[in-house]
């Protein structure tokens, strides 16, 4: 892949610009951390281009070295010389992953939204098991996970549950799983050891800040009513669950887990500013990509994406054709390995889009 010096020597010296900014110690606080935060997004850029350019210099002097007359010398150069080359790959495709355009939702919290589809009760069951999947996954990487509303199934499990998911790079690593989900597995009520299919949608939404999504109060229909379903001992008795209509757009979000009508609006209207937020994204990246797919998939919580087959023991990545047997550790959490291979997939794409 090419890289054009200039645009190197451009981003090296706003860098060096930025931390001249910084070392003065007169910026205002507000305009010094405008300037940190773009200097932390060029300083990685920088350092693999530094990389990049002590490891050709170390290769031309070890190209120098394999024509010594000196044979002992020579064999040393040229054995340096191939590890230098395969470290001078990683190094040029780092550079050029650090020059992709970044998604600015990457570093956000993001909205879990998992909801059971076709198979009825194993459907309800099977979305729990997603449910809990991401919870352990979530608490392996030191995030939290605070519920924000929730179905249960009368057989256990959940016809709907969202959550908010907070920590470090969590939208980065949860984007690829909104989809379908689809389970083969015996249910427990089958009594003739059959093999059912059920299916779940997973949506992953980056969360919205105040200042992302400006909502007018005029534009907002707001209803209260009294719970119903599974609850405490307020359900029924008092107006606490809140049902917000935005009527731009007809987005409704239903919000009755709290017992305060309070706390049900604060959440309903986080719930409401993320998918609006979400919608503007996903117009905006139409408008980019044009009719462009990413391999890894569109997002589009219609589209089957994995299946988890319980007699085999296995889980398939139907968007990389990735088949891993390691199906109850995944369940417990273990998602790095698949995970990790939708993230590089995504790279390589981009990556060659660059070379295109």
């Amino acid at each position: 892949m090419t890289i054009a010096p200039e645009r190197i020597a451009q981003i090296e010296a706003r860098r060096d610009e930025l931390a001249a900014q910084m070392a003065t110690g007169d910026l205002p606080g507000d305009r010094f951390v405008a300037v940190s935060k773009e200097y932390a997004e060029l300083e990685p850029v920088a350092q693999a281009a530094g990389e990049v350019r002590r490891l050709r210099a170390e290769s031309e002097s070890l190209a120098y070295m394999t024509q010594d007359a000196d044979d002992d010398l020579r064999a040393m150069a040229v054995e340096e010389l191939h590890a230098n080359r395969q470290q001078l790959d990683a190094a040029e495709r780092a550079l050029a992953l650090a020059l992709l355009p970044r998604d600015a939702a990457d570093e956000r919290a993001a909205m879990l939204e998992i909801r059971a589809g076709t198979g009825g009760d194993e459907a309800a069951l099977f979305a729990g098991d997603l449910f809990r999947m991401y919870q352990r996954y979530a608490d392996n990487r030191g995030w939290r996970v605070e519920l924000i509303s929730a179905s249960v199934s009368d057989a256990g499990g959940y016809k709907e549950v969202v959550a908010s998911v907070t920590g470090a790079g969590v939208f980065a690593r949860l984007k690829f799983e909104s989809g379908v989900h689809r389970v083969q597995r015996v249910p427990a009520t089958e009594s003739g050891g059959r093999i059912h299919t059920s299916a779940a949608t997973v949506a992953v939404l980056p969360e919205a800040e105040d200042v992302d999504v400006q909502i007018d109060d005029k534009d907002l229909r707001i209803d209260v009513y009294r719970s119903s379903g599974p609850g405490g001992q307020s359900v029924n008795t008092t107006d606490s669950a809140v049902r917000i209509t935005h009527l731009p757009t007809g987005l409704v979000v239903i919000q009755q887990d709290e017992k305060s009508q309070h706390k049900n609006k604060a959440k309903a209207l986080k719930v409401l500013r993320t998918r609006l937020y979400e919608a503007e994204r996903q117009r905006l990246a139409d408008e980019r990509a044009g009719t462009r797919r990413s391999m890894v998939g569109s997002g589009d919580r219609s589209e089957r994406i994995r299946t988890y087959n319980f007699p085999q023991g296995r889980v398939t990545d139907h968007r990389i054709n990735l088949t891993l047997h390691r199906l109850p550790e995944i369940l417990e959490g273990e998602m790095e390995e698949l995970i990790g291979a939708l993230i590089a997939q995504d790279e390589a794409e981009r990556l060659a889009t660059l070379d295109a």
